[in-house]
C-alpha cells in the first residue's frame, strides 16, 4: 500500500510541529524519517496511523483519502519504543490480542488465531517463548514481541516510532539487521522514526530528513550523505569538520588554501562554511605539494579499525581526522606532533545556519 501525504500542518498551541510536509512512500519501501528532537517526525508518524489528526493537509492510502479515518480503519501497525506490551498477558496473549479484540463478525476462530500467533513468534524467532510474561523477556526480545503483536493484524503498512530507542548498542545493531531481512521477506510498507543516522543510513531504502516541522531532503542513503541539500543536512548527518572562508572565482579559499568547490551555482565573493568530513582530511607529517595547513596532533584514538585524530590548527581551531590503522603506522603520529592537512573533498553552502 502507497502513502501520500500533501501538505500537513500541524500546532500543539504555539509550536508549529509540521509545516506544510508533503511526502510519498511508494507500496512495498521501507522509509526512515530522520531528525533532532522537535522536528516533526513523529507527529507525522503519528498522523499516519491516526493518532493525531492535521489540521490541514491530506492522507492518502493507494489514492484514497484516509485523513478522516479512524485509527482502527486503517490497517496500520504500530510499533512504539517502549513496546507498550500488556504485562499480565503472556507472549501469545500480546501478540494474539488485536485479532481477539476484532468485532465478532470478523474475528478469526479460536484455532485460526492460535495457528496465526504461532506463525508469527516462529518469524520472530520466539517460538519457544509463546508462554512466557514480558518481565521474562529480554529488551530485545520484548521488542520482536511488540513486532510481531503489530504484524497479527496483517496491517497495510507497519509505523515504527523509535523501534531501538531503549535497547544498548549491540542489541540494536543485531536488531537492525534482523527487521531488514524480515521487511525484504514480508514487503510490508513501512516508515520509521529514528534521530539515529547510522539506523537509518543502515535499514532505509530512502530517508527522509527533517528539522523544525520541515523536510530538509528526501533520497536514498548513499543520496542524502554524499549530496547533502544544505548544511543542516550535511552537519546533522555524521561528524563534520567546519571551515569558515570566502569565495573566490569560483574556488573556496580558506586561509591560505584554495580548493575546488564541489557545491556548484556558489557566487563569488560570498562568505561561506566549508563542510569536510573526518575521513576526507589526508594527514602528512611533511609538505607535499598539496594545498595543505599546519596543525598539531592533540589526540589519538586508535581503538577500532579508523584511528580517530584531533587536531589544533595554527588558528587555533580543532578540526577532527579519521584514517586507517596502516596510514596512522606510516605516519608514526604521536602527540605534539605537527602535521600538514590536506581536504579532498569540500562542501560549501552559503547564508546557511548549521
Amino acid at each position: 500500500m502507497s502513502i501520500a501525504v500533501t501538505n500537513l500542518t500541524k500546532r500543539f498551541g504555539n509550536f508549529a510541529a509540521l509545516k506544510g510536509v508533503s511526502l510519498t512512500v511508494e507500496s512495498g519501501e521501507l522509509v526512515a524519517l530522520l531528525g533532532p528532537s522537535g522536528s516533526g517526525k513523529t507527529t507525522l508518524l503519528r498522523i499516519i496511523a491516526g493518532l493525531e489528526q492535521p489540521d490541514s493537509g491530506s492522507v492518502l492510502f493507494d489514492g484514497e483519502d484516509a485523513t478522516g479515518r479512524h485509527v482502527r480503519e486503517r490497517r496500520v501497525g504500530f510499533v512504539f519504543q517502549h513496546y507498550a506490551l500488556f504485562r499480565h498477558m503472556t507472549v501469545m496473549e500480546n501478540v494474539a490480542f488485536g485479532l481477539r479484540v476484532r468485532p465478532r463478525r470478523v474475528r478469526p476462530a479460536r484455532d485460526e488465531i492460535r495457528q496465526r500467533v504461532l506463525k508469527l513468534l516462529r518469524l520472530v524467532q520466539l517460538e519457544e517463548f509463546g508462554q512466557r510474561y514480558p518481565a521474562q523477556l529480554s529488551g530485545g526480545q520484548r521488542q520482536r514481541v511488540a513486532l510481531a503483536r503489530a504484524l497479527a493484524v496483517e496491517p497495510k503498512v507497519l509505523l515504527l516510532d523509535e523501534p531501538f530507542g531503549a535497547l544498548d548498542a549491540k542489541v540494536r545493531q543485531e536488531l537492525r539487521r534482523w527487521l531488514r531481512r524480515l521487511h525484504d521477506e514480508l514487503h510490508v510498507t513501512s516508515v520509521f522514526v529514528t534521530h539515529d543516522q547510522e539506523e537509518a543510513l543502515e535499514l532505509a531504502n530512502r530517508v527522509v530528513v527533517m528539522n523544525e516541522g520541515r523536510i530538509q531532503q528526501i533520497g536514498t542513503p548513499e543520496n542524502v550523505f554524499h549530496e547533502p541539500a544544505d548544511a543542516f543536512v550535511m552537519n546533522f548527518l555524521g561528524n563534520v569538520n567546519v571551515f569558515h572562508g570566502r569565495v573566490v572565482n569560483g574556488r573556496v579559499q580558506l586561509g591560505p588554501l584554495q580548493l575546488d568547490c564541489a557545491t556548484p551555482g556558489v557566487p563569488d565573493g560570498e562568505v561561506a562554511r566549508a563542510f569536510v568530513r573526518p575521513h576526507e582530511l589526508d594527514v602528512d607529517t611533511q609538505a607535499n605539494g598539496n594545498a595543505s595547513f599546519e596543525a598539531t596532533v592533540v589526540h589519538i584514538n586508535a581503538a577500532g579499525p579508523q584511528v580517530k585524530v584531533e587536531l589544533t590548527t595554527t588558528g587555533g581551531e580543532h578540526i577532527q581526522v579519521e584514517m586507517t590503522q596502516e596510514r596512522f603506522q606510516a605516519l608514526q603520529l604521536v602527540v605534539g606532533r605537527r602535521v600538514f592537512v590536506s581536504p579532498r573533498q569540500v562542501k560549501v553552502f552559503v547564508d546557511e545556519q548549521p
